[in-house]
């Protein structure tokens, strides 16, 4: 009885089941090819999508050059058109094997759509279209498909640490952001009534005290009186105790977040550097190698097993 109502919801809507799960099959094979670089298929993706990065950026470099542009100028334009829709035919394919939301408003994900919007742009306002050399940032992606782990691992533990270390950068800056304050005053107390002094006011002396402090001097404002040179003395020697405070800042994270990472995408919100042992993706808890759609497939498999 049971089989005779399922051939009947079957013969009306479609075998759901297997159509659910075929769906999901697809799915989870283009987030391998394109996402992934760990099969032969998605290395070769990746591959061939660095090519087309590298083309379509010395096709907008020689676009820029009138002489080359004059001669071959229509080709380019030619070539230009089809390797943006090359692009834009990958961007959908990115879009339809995983969450939207997730892709769209990743890194990744913006500047893939930065890198086509300029081309389009272009029928519009003609010199957006040398925007599009920001195609450039995609071939970050080449630290993942060239296997170059021990390089993705540093990058990541470097950002991460960059990132711990915001609330004790941004204590720091805001002290030489007072420290600049307090010597452009004082050198314009110093040198400001001298005749012919560069130190004409408070803002141009701060100007002064950040040039000297970060130890760059320009030369075009130097002080003149005794004094002044003695406090600029000070000033370049503390620029240079200072430069080393960053880097002990982002040196001690650093060796706290110093661990192995994987290059495994988490298939639900895709979140990257996860743990070498890592099971469970850290950011929404869901199995890593578990695609989004398998909670389809359950489903699918209690309405199919409800109508036996």
């Amino acid at each position: 009885m049971f089989n005779i109502f399922k051939q009947i919801k079957i013969a009306v809507e479609g075998d759901s089941y297997n159509q659910k799960k075929g769906v999901a099959r697809w799915k989870a094979q283009l987030h391998e090819i394109i996402f992934e670089s760990d099969t032969f298929e998605g290395k070769s993706f990746d591959i061939m999508l660095f090519f087309f990065i590298a083309l379509s950026t010395v096709i907008i470099m020689l676009e820029s050059v009138h002489s080359i542009n004059a001669s071959i100028g229509f080709w380019l334009y030619i070539l230009d058109w089809w390797v943006t829709i090359s692009f834009t035919v990958e961007y959908i394919l990115r879009i339809a094997s995983v969450k939207p939301k997730k892709y769209i408003f990743s890194l990744y994900g913006i500047i893939d759509l930065m890198a086509i919007l300029p081309t389009y742009l272009s029928i519009f306002f003609i010199q957006s279209h040398y925007l599009a050399v920001i195609r450039i940032l995609r071939l970050l992606r080449i630290f993942r498909v060239l296997r170059l782990v021990d390089y993705i691992d540093e990058s990541n533990v470097l950002l991460l640490s960059l990132k711990n270390s915001r609330p004790k950068i941004f204590v720091f800056l805001y002290f030489i952001f007072i420290i600049t304050l307090i010597l452009g005053a004082f050198m314009y107390v110093i040198e400001g009534k001298q005749p012919n002094s560069a130190f004409t006011s408070i803002p141009q002396s701060i100007y002064w005290a950040i040039v000297t402090l970060t130890t760059v001097g320009y030369g075009d404002i130097a002080p003149v009186t005794v004094l002044g040179k003695i406090v600029a003395s000070g000033i370049m020697v503390l620029g240079y105790s200072i430069i080393s405070v960053p880097a002990g800042l982002v040196t001690v994270e650093y060796r706290k977040n110093k661990q192995a990472l994987t290059l495994q995408v988490c298939h639900y919100c895709m979140a990257e550097n996860h743990e070498s042992d890592a099971l469970y993706c850290k950011h929404c808890g869901h199995l890593l190698n578990d695609p989004p759609e398998k909670k389809e497939d359950k489903q699918a498999d209690f309405e199919g097993k409800t109508y036996e």
